[in-house]
């Protein structure tokens, strides 16, 4: 756990470390995790034209102006703060927010001197099932305005009009619909987050029946006025690609879930390397539309959901759990909660994740990053190898001591080893060497093979073979200088150097010339080219517990039938 803290990930559950060694797939989200969350608005349509997003030319009629500014700077969660002698603001908020008020301040607009000359008086937070967020606003000279901002296809589906430079305002023919809807769907294939902004004048007598709320739910909707449409830029990672093609490589399917827009989710996938040609994305909304069987037909090929709310995440790594998959998935929101809770390895983000969902998840990444998710199933296969390499090396040295001792005590009628020489061997000679393989370090050639199953045995049949192949080569040894070794050896009754030449009372052993200390360690290296000739053996892919199970004659028990009694 310390040393993968070194590599970004805070293990709260071990257990989940080996886990992720397993896993067959990882449900990830975009923004962040995928991308760098610094996002940066880079294209634009304002008021019937696209136009750079630096600043507003002189055509604006200042009415216009002050419209759009109180869209940007009214409609957020974020703040815009000017320290006095400081030029530059600083902006806070969720990187939306913060793409989008950067923005505004880019076109001119003074974020407090908005704030001051106009009233919040009602608020739509942000939804993520709707997503999209609206005010309702009351201007200086008394009127009061709706302004709608979220999903460029949700928001543009409810205007009817769009407003001119000069205030005109114009309606939204079919014509202009079919251009705005290009102009988003272009945003979205050059991997764009898009955005619409829309507003629209209550009636006096409208908004003097309305009871203000602090939170809103029946803030009109309709009728709206399209303002602009923006494109958010949010680059992948560094070293994203490379991270999904070894987890690919590895035999792990990726999933990029998102709350995007499909074009711009499908843009970022095939840019990090997730969606291939016989891979298939699919919205939120049509996957919660489908059977369950119709979800267990699909799933296998989608590797891309976009506009999915968190119950669309809940529900994908339900499914993959009953398909029999290991999912890893991961989350930063409160409503994460239940898919992190739900996967076998809940991943949260250490930075932009909550509280909540850190309380939820098994393992923390600390930085949000894809590339730390990838270290984490290296260590994990790292723990299960080591246990394998571990049980293979006690396996070996046990059964050769176990062996030769019924042996000998039936041959000859004692033991022979003593108490003192057993309690060597394990602590010593076993102990320390089973140590030494338990924490070697991770490598990459850890990801060049599949995920091991669930039902995978732990002690695979090339794990027999070499304990089976290194048992008999031992076994043969130490029989034959168990009860012909003093003649070989040729020693007189009165390895571990400081036993046999320092303690030889106490442990029962006599010393060794130069000559017998070279033969040791000759015997010994003979492991090694031993061990190389073994691996040439071949053996069956089926587990030897089933073929075993399967040579056992099976026993016919016929029930008898007692009838009438």
């Amino acid at each position: 756990m310390k040393k993968m803290m070194n590599d970004k990930a805070l293990v709260r559950h071990l257990a989940a470390c080996e886990t992720m060694g397993s896993a067959t797939a990882i449900c990830s989200d975009k923004t962040g995790t995928l991308t760098m969350n610094m996002m940066t608005v880079v294209n634009s349509w304002v008021c019937g034209k696209l136009r750079e997003p630096t600043s507003l030319d002189e055509s604006f009629k200042d009415d216009v102006v002050k419209l759009l500014f109180e869209s940007i700077c009214l409609n957020t969660n974020g703040n815009v703060h000017v320290d006095e002698g400081c030029g530059k603001p600083e902006v806070t908020g969720s990187p939306t927010e913060v793409a989008v008020l950067n923005w505004g301040v880019q076109l001119g607009a003074n974020f407090c001197q908005v704030r001051e000359e106009t009233k919040v008086v009602e608020v739509n937070s942000f939804n993520s099932t709707k997503k999209r967020m609206g005010i309702i606003a009351k201007t200086s000279d008394g009127k009061a305005w709706v302004h709608w901002k979220g999903a460029s296809e949700v928001v543009l589906e409810q205007c009817s009009h769009f407003i001119d430079v000069d205030g005109t305002v114009s309606i939204l023919t079919n014509d202009k619909i079919e251009e705005l809807q290009g102009i988003i769907t272009s945003f979205a294939n050059a991997a764009l987050r898009t955005l619409c902004l829309a507003c629209n004048e209550i009636p006096p007598m409208e908004f003097a029946a309305r009871t203000p709320k602090k939170q809103a739910t029946d803030i009109p909707d309709s009728g709206l006025i399209c303002l602009a449409i923006v494109g958010i830029k949010d680059p992948c990672r560094p070293g994203v690609p490379e991270a999904v093609a070894k987890c690919q490589q590895a035999g792990i399917k990726v999933r990029m879930v998102t709350g995007d827009n499909i074009m711009t989710a499908k843009a970022i996938a095939i840019e990090c390397g997730i969606l291939q040609e016989n891979g298939r994305a699919i919205e939120g909304k049509v996957f919660r539309e489908m059977s369950v069987d119709e979800q267990y037909k699909c799933l296998p090929s989608i590797q891309v959901m976009a506009r999915s709310s968190p119950t669309d995440k809940y529900t994908m790594v339900k499914r993959l759990l009953e398909m029999g998959e290991i999912v890893a998935v991961t989350g930063d929101g409160t409503n994460d909660a239940p898919a992190l809770h739900e996967a076998s390895i809940g991943l949260a983000m250490g930075i932009a994740g909550t509280e909540v969902a850190k309380e939820s998840s098994d393992i923390i990444i600390m930085d949000d990053n894809f590339s730390s998710i990838v270290k984490v199933v290296r260590w994990g296969r790292s723990v299960y190898s080591n246990i394998q390499k571990f049980v293979q090396f006690q396996t070996t040295v046990n059964g050769v001591a176990l062996t030769l001792n019924f042996v000998a005590a039936i041959v000859k009628g004692s033991a022979p080893l003593t108490a003192v020489q057993l309690l060597w061997v394990n602590l010593i000679m076993d102990t320390m060497g089973a140590v030494a393989l338990a924490t070697e370090p991770p490598n990459d050639s850890l990801m060049d093979r599949p995920p091991i199953g669930r039902r995978e045995p732990l002690i695979t049949n090339v794990m027999w073979r070499n304990i089976v192949g290194q048992v008999i080569y031992q076994l043969v040894l130490l029989v034959l200088f168990q009860f012909d070794g003093f003649a070989l050896l040729d020693l007189k009754h009165s390895a571990t150097v400081l036993l046999v030449e320092f303690v030889g009372s106490f442990t029962s052993t006599v010393k060794l010339s130069w000559k017998n200390w070279l033969l040791c360690v000759g015997l010994g290296a003979a492991s090694l080219p031993l061990a190389a000739f073994i691996k040439c053996i071949p053996v069956p892919e089926t587990p030897f517990v089933q073929l075993v199970m399967h040579w056992i004659p099976k026993r016919n028990v016929h029930k008898k039938k007692h009838e009438g009694q």
